[in-house]
């Protein structure tokens, strides 16, 4: 289907995940390969997206500089989170 022009959306990149046995692959590496293997470029709407991070905050009557993320990725949760103006900070899972 890619290779015949349908668009490839992702719903984030995340390289790896922590399971209870250790850590697994997130799907990141699996959109990666897709993309390099048809040549194009996947639409990411999750996060460390920008977007992600405005829209989560539309409706709430908050500024991004007024806004905290809390996460445990220090590129997709809090690296989004600062590109897109907030605070982040970063925790252990």
């Amino acid at each position: 289907l890619l290779l015949d022009g349908a668009p490839l959306i992702a719903i984030h990149k995340a390289r790896y995940y922590k399971r209870k046995d250790g850590l697994a692959l997130g799907p990141g590496p699996f959109v990666t390969a897709l993309e390099y293997a048809t040549d194009t470029k996947a639409t990411v709407v999750g996060k460390p997206e920008k977007t992600f991070f405005l829209e989560a905050l539309r409706g709430t009557g908050c500024e991004p500089e007024e806004a905290v993320m809390i996460g445990d990725d220090c590129r997709d949760d809090v690296g989004g989170a600062q590109d897109a103006g907030m605070r982040g900070i970063l925790v252990k899972t």
